[in-house]
């Protein structure tokens, strides 16, 4: 997630600044700006911009700014408010599918304010089919379907979700049974059903659930064992509540193609690996990208496994987890 937070008054710098440096720390937190004053210029930039926007000032100059710029529950960015003495955090727009409601619990716990959340599904401990889809990395075909799902759960109606038998869905299951939330479903198959997809019904009422690409990149030390490769992939997974049965692909380095615990890793998730040609990574260009200079002299190119992950999740890709190193393995996870 990429997060603008911007201020008015010198009291919320401070927290603005102090924010930052708390949310540099989370690698699901991509990159985090700063800005100040000026907000009638700089909210129409960061609108579109940025993944969410935490806005440290009155509601009501919120509000205002906000307003004009406000299109769908789809593209709209997460947008949080937050008082001048960090007392409150208030999940303002896009709660569910911008991940509002999440990063409002999330910063509340890292300054020690309370989180405020007003949609329905959360305040009555309801798994709205938004979040659903949102926490297992899914599209939704239909978002104007989403209010009718969420109020026949808010009234306990049984949802069908309905998977073809011939694919991996242990993660559906796990997820479901371990949710605190509540939702009533019933589980059909049909090898009527595509690959990868989730049929929502209720009455005469359809979603369709497609799993977006997700790729974990890869970068390692010469020689390094799978299981400690394995051991960072779970860690980076956990932090993100992802099983690695919803990993689609791996992905490294062309100079890497002969790492034995690579190779090992994909046979143990029976999940492919793509080795990226030096040739595309070099000319690979993001500003969400960490650069090391030290990885720049020994192979040409500025980092491993951010860009091969990017690469092959494919255009209109993002990073959903940045280049964290655990013991001599890097990983990077992208989604698209």
């Amino acid at each position: 997630m990429k997060i603008a937070i911007i201020s008015v008054s010198d009291k919320g710098q401070k927290l603005a600044i102090d924010l930052k440096k708390r949310l540099e720390l989370d690698s699901t937190i991509i990159k985090t700006d700063l800005y100040h004053k000026n907000v009638k210029n700089y909210f129409p930039i960061l609108f579109h911009e940025y993944d969410a926007i935490v806005a440290i000032m009155a509601s009501g100059i919120l509000i205002r700014s906000i307003a004009p710029l406000i299109e769908s529950k789809v593209t709209d960015p997460a947008v949080l408010n937050i008082d001048d003495n960090g007392n409150f955090v208030i999940s303002t727009l896009s709660g569910h599918l911008g991940g509002a409601n999440e990063l409002t619990h999330k910063i509340s716990n890292l300054i020690d304010a309370t989180p405020v959340i007003t949609t329905s599904t959360d305040v009555n401990k309801k798994l709205g089919i938004d979040i659903f889809a949102r926490d297992l990395y899914l599209s939704i075909d239909n978002t104007k379907e989403i209010l009718y799902f969420n109020k026949a759960i808010l009234d306990g109606r049984e949802i069908s979700l309905t998977i073809n038998p011939n694919c991996n869905f242990d993660y559906l299951h796990e997820y479901l049974n371990n949710n605190t939330l509540e939702i009533n479903v019933s589980i059909y198959y049909s090898s009527k059903i595509n690959t990868h997809e989730i049929h929502v019904c209720l009455d005469e009422h359809k979603i369709i659930l497609k799993e977006r690409k997700i790729v974990v990149g890869i970068g390692c030390k010469r020689n390094k064992e799978c299981k400690f490769i394995y051991d960072a992939l779970k860690k980076s997974l956990i932090e993100l509540n992802i099983s690695t049965e919803r990993v689609n692909m791996l992905a490294s380095a062309e100079i890497k193609k002969d790492e034995k615990g690579i190779l090992e890793l994909s046979d143990k998730l029976n999940v492919p690996v793509n080795f990226v040609e030096m040739d595309k990574l070099k000319l690979f260009s993001s500003n969400d990208v960490s650069k090391s200079e030290f990885v720049k002299s020994k192979f040409g190119i500025y980092g491993v496994c951010e860009p091969s992950a990017l690469i092959t999740a494919g255009f209109d890709s993002k990073l959903i987890y940045k280049k964290t190193s655990y013991n001599g393995v890097t990983i990077a996870i992208a989604v698209c």
